[in-house]
Formats: structure tokens, C-alpha cells, sequence
């Protein structure tokens, strides 16, 4: 994409609530691999097919021996469609860091897409609760808690469908 084009597509994504900011990740293993592709991976393969992932670019550092470790770490601007799909990259690719870069000053969202993030959130938080769960805890309380899941998910339809 031409200079021009990104500027016009970022402000584009940014009218309509989306986010440009800059991700910093870092990777550490004791193991020697070859932790730059495995970062390139994450930000070409992965990162940039993200659901709302509208461009990403950035730099990944060359890989380093710092003790008994080895490390690199990349920074990536992202333009990112909307607040709820910025979550997901947050916690689906969870960076060490976020900075917003656009937009600048206020950001200002409509209350039907607060909605749609904090439901995200609250999916996310869901799943990540039941795959813990399911690694620590017996398969009958596993099932009990699930039971449990799904009937508080039906619940949080029927008041969401009385407010609709």
C-alpha cells in the first residue's frame, strides 16, 4: 500500500471506531530456536488474519543470549477495526505492552459497541475460566461447573433479550 493509501485507510478505520496502536511483544526460552521466525509468524500468519485486523507492520529485533536465555521481541502497529476486536488481539496475542497512537484526544464509542466489547470480555473470561477448570478439576465437577456456565450464558440471553 502507497503512503497515501495507509493514511486514507487508517482514518477511515479511526471514523468508524477503530484503534491504531502500537503492540510491543517479547518471547524468552531457555531452548535456542529461532525466535525471530517464530515472531514473524505471529505478526504475518497470525496476528495480520486476526478477525478486524485491518494492517499491521513493525520490526522484529534480532534474537539475543542474555544469560542462560534467549530472547527478541518486536513492536507492531496495528490498525484494528474496532474497541471489541482490539480485546480479542489483546488477549489472543496478549502483548506486553499497548500504546494508542490514533485515535488521539477522545475516543468516542457508540453504547451498542461498549456492549459487543464487554461481551467479549465476558466470553473470553468464560472460556479461559473453563479451560483452566477443565485441567484442574475432576471430570464430574468439570461437568457441574459447565452445567453451571451454560445456564448462567442462557440467562444472560433472556436479559439481554428483554432489554431488546
Amino acid at each position: 500500500m502507497a503512503k497515501d493509501d495507509v493514511e486514507e485507510t487508517t482514518q477511515r478505520a479511526i471514523q468508524k471506531g477503530g484503534l491504531l496502536v502500537k503492540l510491543y511483544f517479547d518471547i524468552h526460552t531457555s531452548e535456542h530456536a529461532d525466535l525471530q521466525a517464530v515472531m514473524t509468524d505471529l505478526v504475518n500468519n497470525r496476528l495480520l488474519k486476526a478477525p478486524g485486523v485491518v494492517y499491521c507492520f513493525g520490526s522484529v529485533d534480532e534474537q539475543i543470549k542474555t544469560h542462560d536465555m534467549y530472547t527478541t521481541s518486536a513492536v507492531v502497529t496495528t490498525l484494528v477495526d474496532s474497541l471489541e476486536n482490539m480485546l480479542n488481539v489483546i488477549f489472543t496475542f496478549a502483548p506486553v505492552a499497548v500504546e494508542v497512537l490514533r485515535p488521539e484526544g477522545e475516543y468516542r464509542i457508540k453504547q451498542i459497541d461498549v456492549q459487543n466489547a464487554l461481551i467479549t470480555l465476558s466470553s473470553i473470561s468464560v472460556n479461559y475460566s473453563e479451560y483452566i477448570l477443565k485441567r484442574i478439576m475432576s471430570p464430574e465437577d468439570y461437568e457441574r461447573v459447565k452445567g453451571d456456565l451454560k445456564a448462567r450464558e442462557e440467562l444472560g440471553k433472556k436479559i439481554i433479550g428483554k432489554k431488546e
